[in-house]
């Protein structure tokens, strides 16, 4: 492909972007511009380094809007270094590498940077060529990088203020923030109210504009899921003031929004989605005018590998993907059926399939849970919605294909509890329904019933974790085996280190359960053995039903 094509299909691609929001800043740069400014945004990239735009595709957006005559500069709203096997075989470091030559100015952790430990990301943030930037993610009180950055651009300074998620401490490994004692040392400043992460990004945007910024952007990993209250970005927005413009991920939507800040003043909220399917931008032009949209690629063919893009940054993806290449293309099952995490048929405003492997039964769901029970040998078990990453479709199964449905690295555990323990996980996982939550439960062993009309009665404390049930449950006629639940038996359960050890999602109610088996199996590898020697190397017809074996009903209303 000439570059005179690739010049025109991204041009036509600029043209057709969604743009969705529009404001101005309350105080034009006083310098006189000459150019537009252009903030490139990615988000919840996931490790899908050749996926969608892929990293070459974003180089080649770039480098047109600088030739176009823009100030152009990259920023990442975090969960860039964990998601597919090269992070996961690499801890990361592959990623920041790729980063680094891509030209990053400006990053935020997301609460998936810290999956390989507070050591390794530690480590990774020195490596960087950008800038790591966090207003409350701290060290006994001490924040480790600085709260914002200020870039100039055509004269004009813009500052970069990052946030990141208390749930965090949920959503990645508990354990990684505290010290031997278990006590946490790190956290997000987390409370009750949220207003502590207000207090912290309104200080942040104050001390940039006492030194002279011209814009304010706040980079958020906070998301828009219900269980992320109150740090939400509807939260931060609504509680702070002198905000520009909000570039928000971790709820891998592609929302643009304009809601009003503290003040009454419009801010745009804008995400771009999830493994590069989007690229998100703002332009701030020479009379202040901010806009946003999204470059969106919709094909299942990546844009690299379709339009033949080839520049430095393909280059250094084909250097960093050739050693794992010919392992992760190994066959080592196949499936006469689709697996899903999606609606069957539903999509969203953008076209894109509706997660549900958070908030509903779905056939992949099954399958995961199905293998830490029956390669346990346990009576029940669990897997976390939000750990059953990807789809899987029908056909030949690689390494690759396993790893990315569990790309974390958790290791199969069982432990003896009581059912009422078990009642009480249940009615956790179950407390964000309609809404999604990583928490959410897909079975093996059990079915149950959410009655989502009754108000959620789990009580968390100031760490999201699970401290009680006060009220009416949502969670009924559980089954085990097909019998009712017995609140005083004990039972087996099979899950990974994360939710039953580590209090990930925030389960507390497994603390001083009796470990019968210990970290005795990584995830992939799980769900590798039970379809090669439980099921003999094939996924048949008792998992062909999309939306599961009907495990998990849910009421909307009293039947």
């Amino acid at each position: 492909m000439t570059k005179k094509v690739l010049s025109l299909l991204l041009a036509l691609l600029m043209l057709c972007s969604l743009m969705s929001g529009m404001a101005f800043a309350d105080e034009a740069a006083e310098a006189e511009r000459s150019a537009d400014i252009v903030i490139l945004f990615t988000s919840d990239v996931h490790c899908g380094i050749d996926q969608g735009f892929g990293y070459a595709g974003l180089t080649e957006v770039y480098n047109h809007l600088v030739a176009e005559g823009n100030k152009v500069i990259l920023v990442d709203d975090g969960d860039s270094i964990q998601g597919e096997a090269i992070g996961t075989m690499t801890k990361g470091e592959a990623l920041v590498d790729l980063m680094n030559k891509v030209g990053y100015s400006v990053a935020i952790p997301g609460n998936h940077e810290f999956d390989y430990g507070m050591e390794q990301f530690l480590t990774l943030a020195k490596q960087a060529k950008f800038s790591y930037v966090s207003c409350n993610f701290n060290h006994e009180g001490e924040l480790i990088f600085e709260p914002y950055v200020i870039r100039e651009l055509d004269g004009c300074k813009v500052a970069f203020v990052g946030v990141t998620t208390p749930k965090t401490l949920t959503s990645s490994t508990p354990r990684y923030f505290q010290d031997e004692n278990g006590e946490y040392v790190y956290g997000f400043l987390q409370d009750e109210t949220g207003e502590k992460v207000y207090n912290a990004v309104q200080s942040a945007v104050d001390s940039a504009r006492e030194e002279g910024a011209d814009y304010v952007v706040v980079l958020g990993h906070l998301g828009n899921e219900e269980e992320c209250h109150p740090w939400t970005y509807s939260d931060v927005i609504s509680n702070v003031s002198g905000i520009d413009l909000f570039l928000d991920g971790h709820s891998h939507d592609t929302d643009q929004v304009i809601m009003k800040d503290k003040d009454g003043k419009e801010v745009i909220r804008a995400a771009c989605g999830t493994k590069l399917s989007c690229i998100g931008w703002c332009r701030i032009d020479t009379e202040g005018k901010i806009s946003t949209g999204l470059y969106t690629w919709n094909n299942n063919e990546s844009a690299p590998a379709l339009l033949g893009i080839k520049n430095k940054t393909s280059t250094y993806i084909d250097q960093a993907a050739g050693t794992l290449e010919k392992k992760l293309k190994e066959v080592v099952a196949e499936s006469q059926v689709l697996l899903t995490i999606n609606d069957p048929e539903a999509v969203d405003d953008n076209g894109k399939p509706i997660r549900m492997v958070r908030r509903a039964e779905t056939n992949l769901g099954d399958l995961c849970a199905d293998a830490y029970r029956f390669q346990s040998g346990a009576d029940i078990a669990f897997v976390n919605g939000g750990g059953v990453r990807v789809s899987i479709n029908a056909g030949k199964i690689t390494l690759n294909d396993i790893l990315k449905v569990h790309p974390f690295g958790n290791a199969m555990c069982v432990v003896e509890v009581t059912g009422q323990q078990i009642l009480d996980a249940l009615e956790w996982g179950a407390r964000a329904i309609p809404g999604e939550s990583g928490g959410f439960l897909q079975v093996s062993g059990l079915s149950y019933e959410i009655h989502s009309y009754i108000e959620s009665p789990c009580k968390s404390d100031e760490n999201s974790m699970f401290i009680g049930i006060e009220g009416e449950r949502r969670v009924q006629n559980v089954l085990v085996d097909g019998k009712p639940i017995d609140p005083e038996a004990t039972y087996t359960l099979a899950s990974h280190d994360y939710m039953l050890l580590n209090h990930g999602d925030g389960y507390t109610m497994f603390d001083g359960a009796t470990l019968l088996q210990d970290r005795v199996k990584l995830d992939n590898q799980v769900l590798i053995d039970y379809i090669t020697e439980d099921l003999g190397g094939v996924i048949g017809p008792d998992y062909e039903e999309l939306t599961g074996a009907g495990r998990i009903v849910i009421y909307e209303e009293k039947p």
